[in-house]
């Protein structure tokens, strides 16, 4: 199978030597460091699944590419069943993360391409999608791990790319020579790129034909010449550094969802791999095809994940605290659960609606309504379930003194007396799982949700785009009938 270990993307790390800093610092052994040590266990985790006999219907697929099985990561849905299968598994792999798995926005990408290259050749007669069809081909070959990257800082949102002052707050191709490009500019928000393989690059936004500069698609190694990677940095952050054991933290060993603004100093991209240079009227057609991809990835199937973590946590607090009779808890695990059902469901529903895009493509993506539907659908529940989950915890959530205490002789015991509630559950299952709460309610969650895939409004304006009201109009016409008058 063309399948590698944990251990063998590990050691393949080895030999790259991206440009990372953090905290002001250069990071000289990103492999140690306590924050990006969390995303390289995050993807081995996605190596190991597919390895495992149990969850290998979940976590692979069999690629006519190679015909082969491969990481369900590097594959592209051919069909209704497998964008159902593309759902469970972003479920599956968010429910035991709890964080981003990092490999899915190039899986996403990875779709926006193999559609679009195929319609760019069929119209423009150009060459790229077997140009991308080889590409893809030895990703799965190889097993490798593909971080993908959009958004853009971008400058004043009056003004187009050509007339702001600073042209590289949106990535530009500088200079094309015989054997590629150079571009110049910078990609913000990317998750867990520093420790992929491979970076694919997609256009932010729709171009005119005077901005055919900025229409760019590619991919590049993760550490080439010219990239550099400065990573978020927290509260969270620091106290990861600070612990002496990460189970003391609230998700111990994946942690929170790392990203990095990732610039780009005059990069070199060979043609092989340009995969979108100039075509002005296809890049909101990549951006459009990414958007409700990942939008069914993030609302419908992932967050369900993050939610099932949620409502576990709360349901052993209640019963941590004999409080299972208690009807306002039970009434808001109820309202939690119908979240997630609700958010599950439109995730579902966008695979089972899906289609092949454009036809004779043989790529399918999710239903654009739906998958718009899902994300915007969970931007609240999430806030809710968070806020329900706050309530459940109760104030120790903020107020939680550290797990340590439990090592120190001198407050031990009062904190296993009064922090225990008189409980037979240890006192420190209680703090961990509180912990894990706090991680959720007062962490980075809600923003990274909220704007993680496309910001709201983004998700209303499709939604307003895809729906014309016409087949409900109609329905109203017939029913009272309401007869069209022809001619003058």
């Amino acid at each position: 199978m063309a399948l590698i270990t944990p251990e063998q993307y590990e050691e393949s790390l080895k030999k790259r030597k991206p440009k990372i800093f953090m905290n002001g610092k250069r990071v000289e052994d990103y492999l140690n460091n306590p924050n990006l040590r969390t995303v390289i266990e995050a993807n081995k985790a996605s190596y190991r699944w597919a390895l495992d006999p149990a969850f290998q219907d979940i976590m692979t697929a069999l690629s006519p590419l190679i015909n082969d099985r491969v990481n369900r990561y590097v594959y592209v849905c051919r069909s209704r069943e497998d964008l159902t299968a593309k759902a469970i598994a972003g479920t599956f792999a968010s429910e035991r993360l709890g964080t981003c798995i990092y490999r899915c926005p190039g899986l996403d990408a990875f779709h926006t391409l193999a559609s679009t290259t195929w319609e760019m050749d069929k119209n423009l007669g150009t060459e790229y999608h077997p140009r991308f069809t080889k590409y893809l081909k030895w990703i799965q070959e190889n097993d490798l791990a593909v971080s993908g990257a959009l958004t853009e800082p971008r400058g004043d949102r009056k003004k187009r790319a050509i007339d702001w002052p600073d042209p590289f707050l949106s990535l530009k191709v500088v200079e094309k020579k015989p054997d590629g490009i150079v571009v110049r500019g910078a990609k913000i928000n990317i998750s867990g790129a520093f420790v992929s393989h491979e970076l694919v690059v997609l256009p932010q936004s729709a171009k005119k034909k005077d901005e055919a500069d900025y229409a760019l698609a590619f991919a590049i190694p993760a550490d080439a010449e010219g990239l550099t990677y400065i990573c978020q940095y927290s509260p969270y952050s620091a106290e990861r550094e600070m612990a002496e054991d990460i189970f003391e933290l609230g998700n111990p060993l994946f942690g929170q969802r790392e990203t990095a603004m990732v610039v780009f100093d005059n990069v070199f991209v060979p043609w092989e791999r340009v995969f979108h240079c100039g075509e002005t009227e296809y890049s909101l057609k990549l951006v459009e095809r990414f958007a409700k991809t990942h939008r069914m990835t993030c609302g419908g199937t992932c967050k369900v994940g993050f939610m099932n973590l949620i409502i576990g946590a709360c349901k052993l607090l209640q019963e941590y605290k004999g409080l299972e009779k208690a009807q306002h808890i039970n009434d808001e695990l109820t309202e939690m659960v119908v979240l997630r059902e609700t958010g599950r469901a439109c995730g579902l529903a966008s695979a089972n609606l899906g289609k092949e895009e454009p036809e004779g493509s043989g790529v399918f993506l999710p239903d654009e309504l739906m998958g718009n539907v899902a994300k915007l659908n969970v931007c609240d529940a999430f806030w809710r379930v968070m806020a329900l989950a706050g309530d459940i915890g109760g104030g120790l959530i903020v107020t939680l003194p550290s797990l340590k205490e439990l090592k120190n002789p001198e407050t031990k015991k009062y904190v296993e007396e009064f922090l225990g509630f008189g409980s037979d559950v240890p006192t420190e299952y209680i703090m961990k799982v509180t912990k894990l709460l706090q991680n959720w309610t007062a962490g980075q969650h809600g923003v990274g949700t909220w704007h993680g895939a496309g910001p709201v409004m983004a998700q209303k304006i499709m939604i307003q785009r895809v729906v014309d009201y016409e087949h409900e109009k109609n329905l109203v016409k017939e029913a009272l009938g309401i007869l069209e008058k022809k001619g003058g």
